[in-house]
C-alpha cells in the first residue's frame, strides 16, 4: 500500500475520532441525571404549609401518595374550601435546572373554591423557605408555572406565569402583570401532560409543554409592595421587605420548589429534575 493511501486512510480515522468525540462532548453538555423528587411510594423529602395550619401538617390528608401518584385531594375533611390554599416544598432549594412534571386533573373541584381555580393547580419556583411563612400566608413569594386544564368546551393555555410577592423582564423590560398566558394548546379531560421548567438562575426561565417552548422570561425578583401575597398582622410590604433584606437584593436566582393545591384534585405521577451547569 502507497505512502499517499496510508497518510489519507489516517487522515479519515483521526477525522471519524475528532467527530465521535465532538458528538460525545456535546451528548455530555446537554444531558446529565434525572433526580427523581417524587419516589412514587411516600412523600419523602416534602414538607406541606397549608393555610391556616403549621408547617409540616398535612390537613385532611390533601396531599397523599395512592397506587404510586402523588394526589391532591379534598375528599377527607374539608366541608368548603375557603381558601385554604396549601403548597407542598421540596427540602431541598435549587438556582440551575430542567424540572419535569407529568399531571393530570381530576373529578370535581372542592366545594368553595374560587372559579378561577377550577382545574387549576402550579409549580411554584424561586420559592421562600417556608419556615418563613405565616400560619395564614395564602401563596409563598414565588415564581408560579400555572398548571390549567381545558374546562371542556374553550381554549384556556397551561404553563402560564403568575407572580405571587415577584415580577420579571419579558423582552427587556420590567413586567409586572399577576398573570400571563402561554402559548399552549388546550388540554381537556383527565389526560396526563408533561410540564417541564428550564431554570438558569436569575437569568432565564422556559416554560415547556409538551417538548415545546410556551413563555420565556428572564431576570426573576421580588417585587418591592408583595404583591398577591396577604396574610394577617403583616403587610405584603413588610414580608417584602424581610425577604429582600435576607436575600441581599430583589432579584432571585435560587430558591424551593413546591406544588399547588388550589381546590380542584390534581395527581402527578413523575416530578423529576435535573441539575444544570451553573
Amino acid at each position: 500500500m502507497s505512502r499517499s493511501i496510508l497518510s489519507l486512510l489516517f487522515l479519515l480515522s483521526s477525522a471519524a475520532i475528532l467527530a465521535n468525540n465532538v458528538a460525545a462532548e456535546e451528548k455530555s453538555a446537554t444531558s446529565g441525571d434525572w433526580i427523581q423528587l417524587f419516589n412514587g411510594k411516600d412523600l419523602e423529602g416534602w414538607t406541606p404549609k397549608i393555610r391556616f395550619h403549621e408547617l409540616g401538617e398535612n390537613f385532611a390528608d390533601t396531599f397523599r401518595v395512592e397506587d404510586g401518584l402523588l394526589k391532591v385531594g379534598y375528599d377527607r375533611g374539608y366541608e368548603s374550601f375557603d381558601e385554604t390554599f396549601g403548597h407542598l416544598f421540596y427540602n431541598q432549594e435549587f438556582s440551575n435546572y430542567r424540572l419535569r412534571v407529568e399531571y393530570r386533573f381530576v373529578g370535581e373541584q372542592c366545594k368553595g373554591g374560587p372559579g378561577w381555580a377550577l382545574r387549576n393547580s402550579g409549580i411554584m419556583i424561586h420559592g421562600e423557605d417556608p419556615k418563613g411563612m405565616g400560619l395564614d400566608q395564602n401563596f409563598p413569594t414565588s415564581i408560579e408555572v400555572q398548571l390549567l386544564g381545558g374546562d371542556g368546551s374553550n381554549e384556556r393555555t397551561t404553563s402560564n406565569l403568575c407572580t405571587p410577592g415577584t415580577h420579571v423582564f419579558k423582552e427587556g423590560k420590567l413586567f409586572t402583570p399577576h398573570c400571563t398566558s402561554s402559548t399552549s394548546k388546550t388540554y381537556h379531560g383527565d389526560q396526563w401532560v408533561t410540564a417541564e421548567v428550564e431554570v438558569r438562575g436569575n437569568q432565564l426561565v422556559k416554560h415547556i409543554i409538551e417538548g415545546e417552548t410556551v413563555l420565556q422570561y428572564s431576570k426573576p425578583q421580588l417585587d418591592p409592595r408583595g404583591g398577591a401575597v396577604s396574610m394577617s398582622g403583616k403587610s405584603s410590604e413588610q414580608h417584602a421587605t424581610e425577604l429582600k433584606e435576607k436575600n441581599g437584593s430583589l432579584m432571585l436566582s435560587g430558591g424551593t420548589i413546591s406544588l399547588q393545591s388550589e381546590s380542584h384534585p390534581v395527581h402527578f405521577r413523575k416530578v423529576e429534575l435535573m441539575v444544570l451547569e451553573d
